[in-house]
């Protein structure tokens, strides 16, 4: 599962790294939370630039789509978004990236679980990979994170990790038309655990209310 993460980079290191011509000033977010308005990458039509938007965490599925309880669907499992009929369109057609500069992920286990902060080893930018659905009625465009089985260095933290994918991937993953089945399914594996640091952090960022450095702050 990934339930929370940071984007405190600036905007021109966002622009270059997602290829984009122009980013918002945006800011720097310590504790992103789901049903919030989070910056997404998406490309709208076959040939046309990469563009940011700000779009709701969470897909509101009705029931027959395999929706569980009451609160919208902030991630998908990557195994299943080629045939589940919830996603199966929007995998096809409406791939995206959600910039993030690192992801928290609680440690199974007796209450109060231990929160840990993931991010690239190298200080840059991930590109957790989205799906996203136009708006509808009352309902807002919105986007989901795909998650696969973790790496070794997040196996023992959690049974899940969000999809991380590769900048020479940016241009299959966000083309807005189906692509080959064999390739998007490369995309979809756990992200290289060299390539990764993990820490532990305090309680602050157990409150979503909580969004500052604190949330940072070691455990």
């Amino acid at each position: 599962m990934c339930g929370r993460y940071t984007l405190t980079l600036p905007p021109d290191l966002l622009a270059e790294a997602f290829g984009l011509d122009d980013v918002p000033d945006l800011e720097a977010r310590y504790n992103i939370a789901p049903t919030q308005p989070v910056p997404v990458v998406r490309r709208l039509r076959p040939g046309g630039p990469r563009q940011l938007d700000l779009l709701r965490w969470g897909l509101s599925l009705a029931p027959a789509e395999g929706a569980r309880g009451s609160g919208p669907i902030i991630n998908a499992r990557s195994e299943s978004v080629a045939t589940r009929s919830a996603f199966r369109d929007a995998y096809r057609r409406r791939r995206c990236l959600i910039p993030a500069d690192g992801f928290y992920e609680w440690a199974d286990g007796p209450k109060p679980r231990q929160p840990f902060h993931i991010k690239r080893e190298d200080g840059r930018p991930l590109a957790l990979a989205g799906l996203w659905e136009p708006p509808e009625k009352d309902t807002p465009a919105s986007c989901v994170i795909l998650t696969t089985e973790p790496n070794e260095l997040l196996r023992p933290i959690h049974d899940r990790m969000p999809v991380i994918v590769d900048p020479g991937d940016f241009d299959r993953w966000l083309a807005p038309e189906p692509g080959d089945a064999a390739a998007l399914s490369a995309i979809l594996r756990p992200y290289p655990a060299a390539a990764l640091s993990v820490r532990a952090v305090g309680p602050t960022v157990n409150r979503a209310e909580n969004d500052g450095p604190a949330c940072l702050d070691p455990a």
